[in-house]
Order: structure tokens, then C-alpha cells, then sequence
């Protein structure tokens, strides 16, 4: 399965990244046969699966693993916040690890590791080795989706990549979704540490196939750019601790939210100097010179803002107003799943035969219709609109991902796949994080508002406003007043929420004009020349 050593010289200086796609030979696809590649494309599917549950099946076990291990609500959030900052600022160097150490050895090696740090975590005794293995995971865990996305592009030839991105969508996309039913069961029927046991038998397994029948792949051992990975590591960790913090701080009253935006800026804006003048920069300015690419980054920042803010809202929504228990509220997000399942199959198969464009459009469309449902959202409903609007919700981000994935790709060079992938994967995480930060942070801001709102609307003569009838009334008065106050805090609260998912479908509706900046590709992915085997 190995391919022969051979050398070249690469591109040449200044060639555009689009210019050389389209020049380069056709890709020369690793040779696996029918069963191979079956099993190679499940192995690797087991790996994504297993990276993006872990992003959100630990959050519904929180507070056992608060009671378990003597922490506060503000202590137990470094149980995530370590996670997604480990993963944030690993990610980048995906595509230099890879190249140097190869794509298989990397990818083995970081389903091992994910795998021991899942234990561990499982192990873990005290907040602090907790948080120290969480964070392990996530630095193993940031490798394995973007690799995984480009070890299926090379394994398949291009008329298939939208089927092979259609297949790896169902992982990152029902992953979230599935996180939270899997965690809550695990929860109420064994312990919080079986959130993290249920990773080692799928992870040994994984890594058995992988070392079995997973190939070999290229390397090209270029310089590590540490300057540059320091400021975006700068950049990226603020940021994230930033959108983390802030909430628990009260955002720009504390010093600490404004430090890290502070740095944030800064490193962000000295890497981009960095990348245009640097000689061997982290990542290939020409990447981003590819105007499709470059939009289909946005786009998948905003795929990230509707995929985890809504996964954010709607959980605590039908458990705090409408009754429902942390399963049955898992369950009712399922067909959110279903629709994805459904339009990912479908546009696996539509991708190569009409314009990618009008399904990204159609898919945005559906996401829109989706929200719009959702805003009108009530507390006397059953579960017909959650379960519809879910289901249409799913339908959108299926047409939208899978598409998008292969305009992405299509004109960039085989190279910088792995790169691509892993800058793909840091835009989603980086969206969602800034989405469920603003939708957090809209919900507490409107329900203030949507409160004083309801309250004004009290009129002299309700009980509230006579305290005279309160006195006579004693404690039944008290009893009357409270109840009356949480019915207001109850409305107002669900407001709060139709408010957000009405900002959700605003910036849906924005994300529009971004299609027809897209180009549709002329032709299959296009790869560059081989470099040293690995």
C-alpha cells in the first residue's frame, strides 16, 4: 500500500493556487480495492464520531461531575473550556504535523491517545487531572476530523468526493446532536465516567482497523513556522477563553474579558502580517488567494453559528419551560439529525449532476424556513414544531455542508488538503463558539428587557399593586405575588428565546449574497505532485 519515494520541486513561486490545480496531473489515488476502502472509510468515520461526541456529551453530566468532585458551577466549566481551547489552538498545525510525521502515523496516534486520555478522564479523582486530561483530548482530538476529511478525498476520485463528504457530514454533523441523548443515559442509568468509557472499546477497535488496513501517505518535511503558530495560538486561546469567560464575568465589566480580547486582536492581527511576509509561513498565503475557498471558510463559520447556537438554545428551552427531561429533550432534537441523514444522502448525490450553488441556496433557504418556525415557538405547544422545525433545520445543514465541502476543495491542490481540512474545522469550531456566546448573551440581555416589559404592563388593579389586599390576603398574598413574578420571569423567558431564534434567522438570511461569490467547479478536485513517501 506504500507509494513509491519520489521527489518535486512543488508548485513554482507566485503560481496561483487555482492556476495550479487546474495544471496539476489528476491525483493519483491510493489503490485500495472494494473492501479496503469500505473498511478504511468506516474506521475513519469512527474516529470523527468519536472526536465530536466528546464536544458535547460531557456537558448534561456536569453537575455529577460537580457533586463528585467538590467544585463550584465556575470551576467545573474548565472541564470544557480546557477541551475547546486545547482543540482551538491544535488544530492549526494539522496540516505541518501530518506532513512531517505523516497523516497515518499521526492519525494512529492520536485515536491512541484520545482513547488513554478518555480513561484517564474517567479515572480522574480530582478537578485538576480532570481538567489536564480533558485538555490531552482535545490537543488529539483537534487532529483527527480535519485528517480524516482529507484521507477521504485521497482515498476516493473526484466524482465521489461529494458521496465521501456526504458520509463524513453524517459524523460532524449528528455527533452534537447525539452527544447530549448518549451523555444523559449514560448519566441517569450508570455513572458520569461512563460519558468517557463508552471511548475506549469503539477507540481500540478503530485503532486495530486503522493498523491493519489504513495506507501510507505523503510527507513533505518543511519548516514549523513556531512565530507564527505562537501569535495564532495568542489569538485563538484568547479568543476562546474570551467567549468562555465572558458570560460567567459579565463580559466587558471584568478586566480579565477585556485582556483577552485585547490579546485576541493583537495576535490576530500580527499573524496575519506574519503570514503575508513570513518566507515559510504556518499556512500558504495562496490558499486563501482561492476566492471560493476563502468564502466557504465564512460559510463554514456560519454553519457553526446555526449548528451549535441552536444546539445551545432549544435543550434548555423544553427543559426549563416546557417540562421535558434531559432524555426526552435529546430525543426531540433526534430528527434534527434524521433530516441531515437525509439531505446528506441526497446531496451526495446531486452534487456532481446541478449547480452546487442552488442546493448551499436551497439549504440556506430551508434554515431560515426552520427558524422562522422556531420564532413562533409557544408555551402551550406539544412537540409537532420542535420535532417539523427540527427536521426542516436538518434538511438545511445537510445541503448546505456536503456542497460546500466540495466547492472548498475543488480547485485547491492536493497538498493542501489536510490543511484546508483543519482550517475548515477551526472556522466551524470558531463560529459555533462565537454564536452560542452572542445567542447566551442575547437571551440574558432580552429577558431582562422582555421582563420590565411584562411588568409594565401590570395594572393598579392587580394584587401586586394594592399592598393593603396583599396584607389582608397574609401569606396567601406572599404565595399570589411570587407566583405572578415567576409566571412574568416564565413569559419573559420565552420571549427571550423567540428573540434569539429570530437574530438565528436574520444572520441566515445575511449569509445569502456569500453564494454568489462561489464559482462552480469546472472539474473534479484537483491534486498536486507527489512529494517523499512516507
Amino acid at each position: 500500500m506504500r507509494r513509491p519515494r519520489s521527489r518535486s520541486p512543488g508548485p513554482p513561486p507566485g503560481a496561483d493556487v487555482a492556476s495550479v490545480a487546474a495544471a496539476a496531473p489528476p491525483p493519483e489515488r491510493l489503490a485500495l480495492d472494494r473492501v479496503e476502502h469500505a473498511i478504511v472509510s468506516v474506521a475513519l468515520m469512527m474516529a470523527v464520531l468519536l472526536q465530536v461526541l466528546d464536544t458535547t456529551i460531557a456537558n448534561v453530566a456536569l453537575p455529577h461531575m460537580m457533586a463528585s468532585m467538590s467544585a463550584t458551577q465556575e470551576t467545573i466549566n474548565w472541564v470544557l473550556t480546557s477541551y475547546i481551547v486545547a482543540s482551538a489552538i491544535a488544530i492549526p498545525i494539522t496540516g505541518w504535523l501530518a506532513d512531517r510525521v505523516g497523516r497515518r502515523r499521526l492519525f494512529i496516534w492520536s485515536v491512541v491517545t484520545f482513547t488513554a486520555a478518555s480513561v484517564l478522564c474517567a479515572m480522574a479523582q480530582n478537578l485538576p487531572e480532570m481538567v489536564a486530561f480533558r485538555a490531552l483530548q482535545g490537543v488529539s482530538g483537534a487532529f483527527l476530523v480535519p485528517i480524516a476529511q482529507a484521507v477521504l478525498f485521497d482515498i476516493n476520485p473526484p466524482e465521489k468526493h461529494a458521496r465521501a463528504m456526504a458520509m463524513f457530514g453524517m459524523g460532524v454533523m449528528i455527533g452534537p446532536i447525539l452527544g447530549p441523548v448518549l451523555g444523559g443515559w449514560l448519566t441517569d442509568n450508570f455513572s458520569w465516567r461512563w460519558v468517557f468509557l463508552v471511548n475506549l472499546p469503539v477507540g481500540v477497535l478503530c485503532t486495530l482497523i486503522l493498523l491493519r488496513y489504513m495506507p501510507a501517505f505523503p510527507v513533505n518535511r518543511r519548516r514549523f513556522d513556531l512565530f507564527g503558530f505562537a501569535l495564532l495560538a495568542l489569538a485563538l486561546g484568547s479568543l476562546q477563553m474570551m467567549l468562555d469567560r465572558g458570560e460567567q464575568l459579565d463580559w466587558f465589566a471584568s478586566w480579565e474579558v477585556r485582556i483577552e480580547l485585547g490579546l485576541a486582536i493583537a495576535g490576530a492581527w500580527m499573524f496575519v502580517v506574519h503570514l503575508v511576509t513570513a518566507r515559510e509561513p504556518i499556512f500558504e498565503p495562496k490558499m486563501f488567494t482561492d476566492r471560493t475557498f476563502a468564502v466557504s471558510l465564512l460559510f463554514m463559520a456560519v454553519t457553526g453559528v446555526l449548528l451549535l447556537a441552536g444546539l445551545a438554545l432549544l435543550p434548555p428551552l423544553l427543559q426549563r419551560l416546557l417540562g421535558y427531561s434531559v432524555l426526552d429533550s435529546g430525543f426531540l432534537t433526534a430528527p434534527r439529525g434524521i433530516g441531515t441523514l437525509i439531505s446528506m444522502m441526497a446531496a451526495g448525490r446531486l452534487t456532481g449532476k446541478i449547480d452546487p450553488r442552488l442546493l448551499i441556496f436551497g439549504g440556506i433557504g430551508l434554515m431560515a424556513l426552520s427558524l422562522w418556525q422556531m420564532s413562533g415557538f409557544s408555551l402551550q405547544m406539544d412537540s409537532r414544531p420542535v420535532i417539523v422545525s427540527g427536521f426542516v433545520q436538518g434538511l438545511g445543514l445537510g445541503l448546505i455542508f456536503v456542497p460546500l465541502q466540495s466547492l472548498a476543495f475543488s480547485s485547491l491542490p492536493a497538498q493542501y488538503r489536510t490543511t484546508a481540512a483543519a482550517l475548515f474545522n477551526l472556522a466551524r469550531n470558531i463560529g459555533g463558539s462565537i454564536g452560542i456566546s452572542a445567542v447566551t448573551f442575547l437571551l440574558a440581555r432580552n429577558l431582562q428587557v422582555s421582563h420590565a416589559d411584562l411588568a409594565a404592563h401590570v395594572t393598579p388593579y392587580t394584587l401586586t399593586a394594592d399592598p393593603a389586599l396583599l396584607q389582608m390576603l397574609g401569606g396567601l398574598g406572599d404565595s399570589v405575588a411570587a407566583m405572578l413574578d415567576a409566571e412574568i420571569n416564565r413569559q419573559a423567558l420565552m420571549i427571550a428565546y423567540l428573540d434569539d431564534f429570530h437574530a438565528m434567522m436574520l444572520v441566515t438570511l445575511a449569509a445569502l449574497p456569500l453564494v454568489l461569490l462561489l464559482r462552480r467547479p469546472k472539474g473534479g478536485a484537483a491534486a498536486g505532485p507527489p512529494v517523499i513517501a512516507d
